[in-house]
């Protein structure tokens, strides 16, 4: 895309890059009293009928990645127009959904700025190989990653993993604002926890808490994965790397129904939010569909999305994603290399 087209775009995309003060109160109102009345009415039923307690801790679910994507337009900026009040509603919001603010920012904004990019993998992304890498690695490493991307792994463990272990401690070369931030959440969690594990006692707690976060947790996950990883989703090296493809060309749309939209808080336009990350939530449809460049963008529905759970290794060659299957007879003649470290980088639902 040519420079002219490219700032042309961005001026389409800019009057939509504005919050809306009522627009996002309300977005709060709607997601977190019902939040917490779900979890109510789920203790409640207990004594009613255990599975009517699970299915209104799935519905609640719903409501905390609803919660998860105000918290995520804090971390851009985008919620309110002052700084100061995105914080707060961000870190409050990182409480409720289990992620440390100001760690989550900067991770998220790494992304944001290397998406797509083959040399700058490794901080808030999935982790994805090359064919070469993948081939000349040594056989632990090649077992690593497909344990990695194995469903189970990914969206089982993942979840599990993001909440008690990545969010809850800080780099190693953490900033004082985002170490605090941290250990607050950190600190809240526990009064907060131990304050209704008394007040509910700890099997019911681990039972509707556990069931909401771990759901919320792996659709996150999902989510996430979906909209970087399809079959000819974008990767370019640092020299041929451009930010506006990397958003339009590797990012998709996923299409989902209304009900679905709404809890997912418009997160499905991905394209249009790696365009200009600074676009709220709740504008993210109407500047996709009043700007036609944006239309080309890959668009995936349900059914289709599932396909996107066998591309595991990136062709650079043929920019797109392959399946396992599709290497075995070039592992044949390969010598893996014990010395290769190919790029990792963690689970993270953005």
């Amino acid at each position: 895309m040519s420079k002219e087209k490219t700032k042309q775009l961005h001026k389409d995309v800019a009057p939509f890059a504005k919050s809306d003060k009522k627009k996002s109160i309300m977005q709060l109102v709607n997601t977190v009293p019902p939040f917490l009345i779900l979890w109510f009415l789920a203790y409640q039923s207990l004594s009613v009928s255990i599975w009517l307690t699970l299915g209104l801790s799935v519905i609640a679910s719903g409501f905390v990645i609803r919660t998860f994507i105000i918290f995520h337009d804090c971390t851009h900026g985008s919620f309110f127009k002052n700084k100061k009040t995105n914080d707060i509603v961000g870190t409050i919001t990182g409480i409720l959904t289990l992620f440390a603010y100001e760690k989550w920012k900067r991770e998220h904004s790494i992304h944001h700025a290397t998406s797509s990019n083959l040399d700058k993998r490794g901080t808030g992304d999935i982790w994805v190989m090359t064919i070469e890498e993948y081939v000349e690695a040594s056989k632990w490493q090649r077992l690593a990653y497909r344990l990695y991307r194995n469903p189970i792994v990914m969206f089982g463990f993942g979840p599990l993993f993001l909440v008690l272990i990545s969010s809850r401690f800080n780099r190693k070369d953490a900033r004082k604002k985002e170490r605090n931030n941290t250990y607050l959440t950190n600190v809240a969690l526990v009064v907060l926890y131990t304050g209704m594990i008394l007040l509910v006692g700890w099997q019911s707690f681990l039972l509707i808490q556990g069931t909401i976060m771990f759901v919320a947790g792996a659709l996150g996950i999902w989510l996430f994965y979906i909209q970087h990883t399809f079959e000819d989703s974008y990767f370019e090296e640092e020299s041929e790397w451009d930010y506006v493809k990397a958003a339009i060309d590797g990012s998709s749309y996923y299409k989902l129904p209304r009900v679905l939209q709404w809890a997912t808080g418009n997160i499905g336009f991905h394209h249009v939010h790696h365009l200009s990350p600074r676009v709220p939530n709740y504008n993210l449809e109407m500047a996709h569909e009043s700007t036609p460049p944006l239309h080309v963008a890959t668009t995936i529905t349900i059914k289709e999305s599932f396909s996107s759970i066998r591309y595991r290794l990136y062709d650079p060659e043929k920019k797109r994603f392959i399946a396992f299957k599709d290497v075995k007879h070039m592992l044949k003649s390969a010598s893996p290399s014990i010395d290769l470290k190919p790029k990792r980088t963690t689970l993270d639902p953005k």
